[in-house]
């Protein structure tokens, strides 16, 4: 480990023992915000210095089978697979203390919704959001349906999920590569005739931030009632328990339809309206190849995809990186990583390449 890396771990212990301190402290154990946002940074930088830790110990490992490799070749093979375990903790250290945007620690709101191509775009988003859904499982984030509306054949006009993170994988530093307007090139289900159609699906990918990170004044807030639509039960459709808020600066709107109660609907809209907004100031301030992709889903054109979806060669296509893949079957089925990691290594390799105006780390 260099010296810059090692005086860089050392600032990072430092944080570590002030937030464990604060933790304890009898006022900060009274505020569950204080703590949830406490415990998230106290997650980030004890991961950090696990990966520091393990680079110490296999290092010392390494040293000493090396030495016993001059008399025994045995331990030859012992010490090969100690240096691929250290150059890999070194290049997952290396990314841990680089420059980073501080919302990638973030969890995650997911709006996807149908664009240009009637019910078989809504149907695509389904799939869509059956795949983030299944790769939220392999990798043990959780994810909870906040709102949708449903068509008659099972799709979704809109849909917008929360996903909770892991500290070594946090949801929106690598769902955010998914914003954007997504392409489908299949036979619908629809068509009898047998023609490929082409359709596309929107995705909007947003941290989830809590109230002490985005001040919205309720008197910028205008909150409306109605009664939700779609399949529910008793005391769903039956009253006016759906809310729509709209953030008057910016004309930025939320709604929720899905919890039983116009308190609850409206407490999930309003973290849905919380999270459109911080989206929005990062993005104000956001250079054209810094975080928030200015490419993120204005309108659902299919000619402004980011990534293609063709069902009869069972390829996947990202445009923004080139990246192919002919186990698109395999990916809609949850096998996302490859093509999420392709995306965070490019960005990595551009963030470490140039400026960066966010500092924070972790």
């Amino acid at each position: 480990m260099s010296e810059s890396t090692q005086q860089a771990v050392d600032e990072v212990r430092r944080r570590l023992r002030d937030i464990e301190t604060q933790l304890a402290d009898p006022k900060v154990l009274a505020d569950p915000a204080a703590m949830g946002r406490l415990g998230k940074r106290h997650s980030r930088l004890r991961h950090v210095v696990s990966v520091a830790d393990s680079i110490d110990h296999l290092t010392a490992d390494l040293q000493v089978a090396e030495d016993l490799a001059d008399e025994d070749p045995d331990f030859g093979q012992e010490a090969d697979n100690l240096r691929h375990h250290l150059d890999a903790a070194s290049a997952e250290l290396t990314e841990l203390l680089a420059p980073s945007d501080p919302l990638d620690h973030e969890d995650a709101l997911v709006e996807i919704h149908s664009g240009e191509g009637g019910e078989e775009s809504a149907l695509f988003a389904a799939d869509l959001l059956r795949m983030y859904t299944r790769y939220a499982e392999r990798v043990g984030w959780k994810v909870r349906e906040l709102t949708s509306e449903l068509t008659d054949l099972g799709g979704y006009r809109s849909v917008v999920i929360a996903v909770e993170g892991v500290p070594s994988r946090p949801a929106y530093g690598y769902l955010k590569h998914e914003g954007g307007v997504h392409r489908v090139q299949r036979v619908p289900v629809t068509e009898s005739a047998g023609r490929i159609h082409t359709s596309a699906v929107g995705v909007l990918v947003m941290p989830d931030v809590d109230e002490t990170e985005v001040d919205i004044d309720p008197a910028d807030v205008r909150v409306d009632v109605y009664r939700s639509s779609g399949p529910g039960g008793q005391g769903v459709n039956t009253t006016d328990s759906a809310v729509r808020l709209t953030h008057l600066p910016t004309g930025i709107v939320a709604s929720c339809q899905n919890e039983r109660s116009q308190l609850q609907n409206k407490t999930e809209a309003m973290r849905m309206l919380r999270a459109k907004v911080a989206a929005l100031a990062a993005q104000q301030v956001a250079d054209e190849n810094d975080r928030m992709r200015r490419d993120q889903v204005r309108t659902v054109d299919r000619s402004a995809r980011v990534r293609t979806y063709n069902f009869p060669e069972n390829r996947l296509t990202d445009h923004r990186i080139g990246y192919k893949s002919r186990k698109l079957d395999q990916i809609l089925s949850g096998d996302l990583g490859e093509v999420l990691d392709a995306l965070h290594a490019d960005e990595v390799k551009r963030r470490m390449a140039g400026p960066n105006d966010s500092q924070e780390s972790s």
